[in-house]
């Protein structure tokens, strides 16, 4: 697949989780997060014991509370669509604090808070003990279509390329005295698009002729061949099994 590529959410370390494959953890936190969805809203002690499981995962694997709550920030829009709920929902309605609020509303938001806020919180301590090339070998081990496994390289490894390349045209621009202010400069703005887009597509081909010189006939190499022994499935399979119990005493209690 090409050599390592880091990304920002990754810590290094080399805690028992960190040396786990990437397909058991992708499988893992998959199962995971399924068994949270399928959790009855009404059990919100279940949440509370799927919190607790995540934060054993996070101190086996040396990951701060702090690191991991400011990384939970990319829920908010989520947040407050969620807030929203018991204002705009319909059917029984219940005072609080002298506003009336929709139950069902309630319950909805209730909902979309805890599955989402567990499901982000599971793939943040994914991305923060496995490296994106790692995930990339994890996603082709689990058979996930090669075409599909390409493209998400691709887009990680010349997403910063075209960041920086953004970054190099925004510094052009204000060497030359340039700021945005107004809509009367957003024609030079939309120039600026233009010209990145013409520049990345450009690369694009100049990126695929190179590979093709070099071979390539649809499929990328596999360099490393990642394997997983049974003692490392059972590990992994430590977090959706107890949390799999945890959803049936939700069903049945």
């Amino acid at each position: 697949m090409g050599a390592g590529h880091a990304h920002r959410l990754y810590r290094h370390g080399h805690t028992a989780v960190h040396e786990l494959p990437p397909h058991c953890k992708l499988a893992a936190v998959f199962c995971f997060v399924l068994v949270v969805v399928s959790t009855p809203r009404e059990a919100v002690w279940a949440f509370g014991l799927y919190a607790v499981l995540l934060g054993a995962v996070a101190y086996a694997s040396r990951v701060p509370a702090g690191y991991l709550l400011k990384r939970l920030l990319i829920e908010v829009p989520f947040v407050a669509f969620a807030v929203l709920m018991p204002f705009v929902a319909q059917g029984e309605r219940v005072e609080v604090l002298g506003v009336s609020l929709s139950v069902s509303g309630l319950w909805g938001a209730w909902n979309v808070l805890a599955k989402g806020t567990l499901g982000v919180a599971a793939s943040v301590l994914l991305a923060s003990t496995t490296e994106l090339r790692s995930l990339l070998l994890g996603l082709q081990r689990l058979r996930l279509p090669p075409l599909l496994v390409q493209i998400a390289s691709f887009m990680i490894r010349y997403g910063d390329v075209i960041t920086d390349e953004m970054r190099r045209m925004s510094i052009a621009r204000r060497s030359r005295g340039f700021e945005a202010r107004g809509v009367r400069h957003w024609g030079v703005l939309a120039k600026s698009a233009g010209a990145l887009f013409i520049r990345s597509y450009e690369r694009g081909e100049r990126v695929h002729l190179a590979m093709i010189s070099r071979g390539y006939t649809g499929t990328m190499p596999v360099i490393d061949e990642v394997t997983a022994s049974r003692a490392q499935w059972s590990t992994a399979a430590a977090l959706p099994l107890s949390a799999l119990a945890v959803c049936l005493l939700g069903w049945t209690l």
